[in-house]
C-alpha cells in the first residue's frame, strides 16, 4: 500500500532531474564565532528556481539530510544548508560561553544567507541568473524547526511570560517544520528550562503559511509531554494549516538525517519517501510552482486511508 501512495506522488511532483551540489560556500559573518559555510544543491538546468533554507538538527552540519535535500534539489528547488554553530565540527558544547546564544545565531545565519544570495548563487557554476529570490521557503529538524519557526513568525516568550522580538523575515513566504518542539510551560524538564530558551515559543504570531511533520512515537528528552508537543505549531499557529503525522515515527521520522546514522533509531526508507514527496509537493503549492500539487497529494494521501500517517488541516 505504501509503494502504491509513493507511485501515485510521483505522479503529481514529477520526476526528478540531475542535480549540483557544492560545498563548502563561505557566507560573510563578521563576528561570528567561526565562519559560516553553506552547501548549494540545485538542479543542473532550469530557471526561475525557488531557494529552500534548510536548518539542521542539534549537531548537524551542512553534510547532512540529503534524504530531503537531494531530493527537494531534484525537483527544482535551490537548497541552501548552513552548518550552525552547535555543530560537533565546531566543538562548543553546553558549558562553552558561546552556547547561550547558539539559538539566536541559528536564526542569524538564516537571514545571513538571503542578504548573501548573489554571492552563494555566483559561487555554484551554472547557478547564476537562474534563482527566483521572490520565492523562499524555511526550513528545519528538531532544533533547526525552533530556528525557521522563528524566521516564519514564532516568537519566544521570556520568564515573565512577554512574548520577545519579532525575528521573522518577510522573504520568507512558506515553511516546513519537521518535529519542532513545542510550547513551553511545567512539563519542560529543568535542564531544557535552564539551558534552552528558545523552547518557550508563542505560535500566536507565526502566519506564513507552514506544513508541519510530526512522529506519533516522537518522545521528547526534553519534556513530559507526549508526541503531540511536536504538533504545537500546527495547534497554535494561524499559518500551520496542515499536519502531516506518520504513525510509528520517532525523531528521526524514519531517516530524514540519513538513513544509516546512530540518530535514526526507527529506520524506514517507505515512510521517508512519503515525506520526501509530501513535502515537495508542500513546496511546489506554497512557491507557487503547481498550485494543485500539494491538494493532490493531500487528497490522495487522505483518500487512501495509508497506515503510514494522516493528514489534518484547518
Amino acid at each position: 500500500m505504501t509503494s502504491s501512495i509513493v507511485d501515485t506522488l510521483d505522479g503529481i511532483i514529477g520526476a526528478g532531474r540531475a542535480v549540483v551540489s557544492v560545498a563548502p560556500v563561505a557566507v560573510s559573518a563578521p563576528g561570528r564565532a567561526v565562519p559560516l559555510d553553506v552547501r548549494v544543491s540545485a538542479p543542473a538546468t532550469g530557471s526561475n528556481l525557488p531557494v529552500v533554507l534548510f536548518s539542521h538538527g542539534n549537531g548537524w552540519n551542512l553534510d547532512g539530510y540529503a534524504p530531503l535535500t537531494a531530493f527537494w534539489a531534484s525537483r527544482g528547488f535551490v537548497v541552501i544548508q548552513p552548518t550552525h554553530l552547535d555543530s560537533r565540527r565546531n566543538g562548543f558544547g553546553f558549558d562553552h560561553p558561546v552556547f547561550p546564544t547558539i539559538w539566536t545565531e541559528r536564526i542569524t545565519d538564516l537571514t545571513r544567507i538571503l542578504d548573501q544570495l548573489d554571492t552563494i548563487e555566483a559561487a555554484v557554476p551554472g547557478l547564476s541568473g537562474r534563482i527566483d529570490r521572490t520565492r523562499v521557503a524555511a526550513t528545519g529538524h528538531s532544533w533547526g524547526g525552533q530556528t525557521a519557526q522563528s524566521v516564519l513568525g514564532a516568537r519566544i516568550v521570556d520568564d515573565s511570560g512577554t512574548v520577545g522580538d519579532d525575528m521573522s523575515d518577510r522573504r520568507v513566504t512558506a515553511g516546513i517544520l519537521f518535529a519542532a518542539t513545542g510550547v513551553g510551560g511545567d512539563h519542560l524538564h529543568p535542564f531544557a528550562r535552564t539551558n534552552f530558551p528558545f523552547m518557550r515559543p508563542s505560535f500566536a504570531e507565526l502566519r506564513t503559511p507552514t506544513l508541519v511533520v510530526a512522529g506519533d512515537h516522537d518522545q521528547s528528552a526534553m519534556s513530559s509531554r507526549g508526541p503531540d508537543w511536536f504538533t504545537d505549531a500546527y495547534t497554535h499557529s494561524p499559518g500551520a494549516t496542515d499536519l502531516l503525522t506518520l504513525h510509528g515515527a520517532e525523531h528521526s521520522l524514519g531517516g530524514i538525517v540519513g538513513y544509516d546514522v546512530a540518530e535514526t533509531t526507527d529506520e524506514h526508507p517507505e515512510r521517508v519517501a512519503v515525506i520526501q514527496r509530501m513535502s515537495t509537493a508542500y513546496l511546489r503549492t506554497a512557491l507557487h510552482v503547481d498550485d494543485t500539487s500539494w491538494p493532490a497529494a493531500r487528497a490522495a494521501f487522505t483518500d487512501g486511508g495509508h497506515p503510514i500517517g494522516h493528514i489534518d488541516s484547518k
